[in-house]
């Protein structure tokens, strides 16, 4: 249904003629907050997309890009996909991002996460922030000394520490049912799946495939984390721009987004693509379309790698390692429901997981217009009325 696939949000190239409301209007954001503390070397943006469904929960990246408009394009396109990533994985959290313009492996120091963490609550808990790209948990735990609104700390501070297990385990269940898709079984037994990045997301995934006798190949900007994964997995080292080209089941792009673009997509020799970056798509409508064409089939990824989300998410009721790792299981069969939906309404998977995801942002948006004495209004109200009685 052509209405349906519209629904995919439209994309802003962002560049240096960059028109901030117009473009901020078209990704429909609510607040992009800009960090500057140049004594410390801050230099970073916080984007709110989407509050009906409760606070914009999203990690913070720490990335060296190579111009800030692309650091604004990252975090709002980031972003955005976190309110989808909440909706679809039924979670009661809008969505958010930051990024932290700098070179994490030189340019860290105590001082800079100390001041991202003064604007973070400067925000009153319409950002709580987390792990991303970039940061470690030694690196929330400085940010979360100067604020509540942090998710991700480590465990012997009440946390729930590195999200990444949870988010492979999540990544893993989402390949398995796009294998159960494609082939008519999950097993990853004696397929060919391509792995690139060698972070901690894409470590846990290789270990979990590892394990069914899949034949593994592993790529990475950095080589010898790369050889160190191969090692630990039994898999096979490939240079970083040849991981496109390989003849495989599966392409698991789990480092940076844009990958799949018009330079890589005519490479692909693979049946599925799922992984765990984010935005994998550089374009989401034309990318999309195009991998329907080659006959690929594509796990949307805001969807296979919510598990980090659930479990960072989990912390603010009280975290249960067991209860988050169940949550993340049932990504299996939210996957499945997606394909089922692109395939009734022929649409790609990436616009049925956006509709599906702003179908229940709007059905809970509708509950807001009901009065409440529990209201924000209400109780202002009340307290005012209190006041004037005294």
């Amino acid at each position: 249904m052509k209405e349906l696939e519209n629904m995919v949000d439209k994309e802003s190239e962002i560049n240096e003629d960059f028109q901030l409301f117009s473009d901020l209007n078209d990704l429909e954001h609510e607040q992009i907050v800009f960090c500057s503390r140049p004594e410390v070397g801050l230099k970073a943006i916080i984007a709110i997309h989407d509050t009906t469904l409760g606070p914009a929960l999203g990690g913070t990246r720490m990335w060296d890009y190579k111009s800030e408009a692309e650091a604004i394009r990252d975090v709002l396109r980031l972003s955005r996909g976190m309110s989808y990533k909440s909706a679809i994985s039924g979670l009661n959290l809008g969505g958010g991002k930051a990024v932290i313009i700098g070179d994490a492996q030189t340019q860290k120091t105590e001082s800079l996460f100390r001041a991202f963490g003064r604007f973070v609550d400067g925000l009153g808990g319409r950002y709580i922030t987390a792990e991303d790209v970039g940061m470690t948990e030694k690196d929330m735990e400085w940010i979360f000394s100067e604020t509540k609104f942090v998710t991700g700390i480590p465990k012997e501070l009440g946390g729930s520490g590195n999200p990444s297990p949870v988010t492979g385990y999540g990544v893993y269940m989402g390949m398995k049912a796009s294998a159960k898709r494609a082939y008519g079984s999950d097993s990853l037994e004696g397929k060919r799946i391509a792995i690139q990045g060698a972070g901690s997301v894409a470590s846990h995934l290789a270990h979990y495939i590892s394990k069914e006798n899949a034949t593994l190949f592993i790529s990475d900007i950095f080589e010898e984390k790369a050889k160190q994964l191969a090692e630990a997995t039994g898999a096979e080292v490939v240079k970083p721009d040849d991981i496109y080209t390989l003849d495989v089941d599966i392409f698991s792009p789990c480092a940076l987004g844009g990958v799949i673009n018009d330079d890589t997509i005519n490479y692909l020799k693979c049946d599925i693509v799922a992984g765990g970056a984010n935005n994998i798509l550089d374009h989401e409508k034309k990318h999309g379309n195009e991998l329907i064409k080659k006959g690929i089939l594509y796990a949307p990824d805001y969807v296979i790698n919510a598990g980090g989300l659930i479990n960072v998410a989990s912390e603010l009721e009280g975290y249960n390692e067991n209860l988050a790792m169940s949550k993340a299981s049932r990504i299996y069969d939210t996957v499945l429901d997606i394909f089922d939906f692109a395939e009734e309404n022929n649409i790609p998977t990436i616009a049925a997981s956006n509709a599906l995801a702003k179908k229940r942002i709007e059905a809970v948006g509708k509950v807001g217009t009901i009065y409440s004495s529990k209201s924000h209004f209400s109780k202002r109200k009340g307290e005012q009325y209190l006041r004037n009685r005294s």
